[in-house]
């Protein structure tokens, strides 16, 4: 597991964010939540020094050799600038946008992960990802994504011309929980929530101070143990939750 050490300065703060789904359910709707991502990476540009965007951007993606899935202009646009800045922006791919790969990082200059990281800044110790097939249940899930994140099937789907490609998988992403979900996730309980029961896995094993996550798409923050918090970073279909770091506490807030 990759291990990052990270400074904050005392006016500085470190943000973390997830699960926009750009794409769904429609171009409009998307480009209403785009513009309001946008605006909330706006006004935390001038105090934060490191953003970390916890996968599922986009609610597909896949960069063919010399294509890339068209839109989401305003949103890449700010990131540059912010990279540009000397911002560093972390990205992780979710279970939507596994297929990135060499775009965002040589177009950009942010940083991309395929798994979970552990994060060290000041005193405090992170461990941080998108979450998905994290903990019990779900092997049908589990399967798949292995199926899908192997190197054959990267080939085989690049081997479709990017209409045909772009158009199955945008079909596809139609028939997602967040593209029709009509009413808000529910908290299912300590018992049945995979993601924190994983955490309390890892706990055992190894001490962390927070664990932070998206993919559940609900905004959640519960006790491991005494010294130990599960942030859940929920998504902005419904939501527009994030959380930040001062140096002292991380606080999950709404834009």
């Amino acid at each position: 597991m990759i291990e990052l050490l990270l400074s904050i300065s005392p006016s500085k703060k470190i943000y973390f964010i997830s699960d926009f789904h750009f794409g769904v359910p429609d171009f409009t709707t998307s480009l209403v939540r785009e513009k309001k991502v946008v605006a909330f990476l706006d006004s935390i540009k001038h105090e934060a020094t490191a953003i970390f965007l916890l996968g599922d951007l986009f609610d597909f993606w896949f960069e063919y050799k010399k294509v890339i899935p068209k839109g989401f202009t305003r949103f890449l646009g700010k990131l540059a600038e912010l990279q540009d800045n000397g911002i560093d922006i972390h990205i992780f791919t979710g279970n939507h946008d596994l297929w990135m790969f060499d775009y965002l990082p040589t177009e950009l200059g942010v940083k991309v992960y395929k798994n979970p990281i552990q994060l060290t800044i000041g005193k405090h110790k992170f461990l941080i990802g998108h979450g998905d097939g994290l903990g019990p249940g779900d092997p049908t899930y589990k399967y798949l994504k292995m199926v899908f994140d192997s190197p054959l099937s990267h080939w085989l789907f690049a081997r479709l011309h990017p209409n045909l490609g772009i158009a199955i998988a945008q079909r596809w992403s139609r028939h997602s929980r967040i593209a029709n979900m009509k009413l808000e996730e529910k908290f299912k309980g300590e018992d049945r929530e995979f993601i924190f029961a994983w955490c309390k896995e890892m706990e055992a094993k190894k001490h962390f101070d927070y664990y932070v996550f998206g993919h559940r798409h609900l905004p959640l923050d519960l006790k491991v143990n005494d010294s130990s918090h599960y942030i859940n970073l929920g998504e902005w279909v419904h939501f527009s939750p994030y959380a930040v770091y001062n140096g002292e506490t991380l606080e999950l807030k709404s834009f």
